[in-house]
């Protein structure tokens, strides 16, 4: 069992733009004065550098493209719908804008069957949207792979039971709490986990100050440390320029990499990169336009592959 893969799957947006149906509870997302047509060249720009530089350390990105006719502006977001197992699972996902369901499409899987990879079993938790209940794949989920954990940050798009459901189905112990950012003076909810939080081979990236709860923070702290992570913290402005929103992947060689935005890379201190530079080196890209419209970033583009060789 490994905790990081050398294979991704990203989705190149068609149809990109500020999706209005997230963004009443994703506070990382802001309107540019841009037409539609151009904020989506942008982010196509931007997309196809980050692959480049991804698949120049030998990580083996798997790019479909969009579908036109699908009105999905947040498509290239596809860790919130799926994940892919090493026993040849894949979850499915209940998501909260009902214009990211359509998101979930066949092709995908047939596509990975394609590029030799084994499918056994689809787990499908979509039927949750009619009850509005939702958990947003590995936007909502933190997975620790080797210690069979699974950190969850509750939120309209995370909720307990469901995670719990999840935990259960797949074998992982829960590890619940709350992580709020400020937004107009109030304390809400930070819509996905994977924005505070990433979690490394030998270490973890987390914005521990969202966690306002003294209790649940120190059991995140706790079972960190018992798996022998080292905790890297940041803070909730880094946390804003998607300090959180990292994730560690194999290249050639079985090298390691931290990969994040060119914003998140210019937040961090000399301290913290020398922190993460021991364990192993960054990859980062500029990714303004789809981190502005988006509210999401580097991690939330890449679906990790798990899945058996057929």
């Amino acid at each position: 069992m490994q905790q990081t893969t050398d294979t991704i799957l990203m989705i190149r947006p068609v149809n990109f733009r500020m999706n209005e149906q997230t963004a009443v509870n994703n506070y990382f997302q802001e309107d540019i004065d841009l037409k539609n047509a151009e904020i989506n060249a942008k982010a196509q720009k931007e997309f196809d550098a980050f692959v480049e530089k991804l698949k120049a350390v030998g990580i083996n990105v798997v790019v479909e493209s969009d579908d036109e006719l699908m009105d999905t502006p947040d498509s290239v977001f596809p860790n919130n719908w799926v994940s892919f197992h090493s026993n040849g699972d894949i979850a499915l996902y209940p998501m909260f804008a009902e214009n990211r369901r359509k998101e979930r499409r066949d092709e995908v899987f047939i596509r990975l069957e394609n590029e030799g990879f084994k499918i056994e079993n689809i787990v499908d938790y979509t039927a949750a949207e009619e009850e509005d209940v939702f958990l947003e794949g590995t936007g909502s989920l933190i997975l620790d792979r080797v210690n069979r954990k699974a950190y969850c940050a509750l939120s309209p798009r995370a909720d307990e039971d469901l995670f719990i459901e999840f935990c259960e189905d797949f074998e992982y112990t829960p590890i619940v709490f709350v992580a709020n950012q400020t937004v107009e003076g109030k304390r809400l909810p930070i819509y996905h986990t994977n924005v505070m939080m990433c979690l490394a081979e030998t270490f973890a990236v987390i914005c521990l100050e969202t966690i306002d709860d003294k209790k649940e923070r120190k059991n995140v702290i706790k079972h960190l440390k018992e798996d022998g992570k080292e905790i890297i913290s940041i803070s909730e402005a880094q946390m804003h320029q998607f300090a959180g929103n990292m994730l560690q992947l194999r290249g050639k060689d079985n090298q390691r990499y931290l990969i994040m935005s060119e914003a998140a890379h210019n937040s961090l201190t000399k301290d913290q990169i020398n922190k993460i530079e021991k364990h192993c080196p960054i990859i980062s890209s500029s990714l303004e336009t789809i981190e502005t419209c988006g509210g999401g970033s580097a991690r939330c583009m890449m679906a990790e592959v798990f899945l058996p060789k057929a």
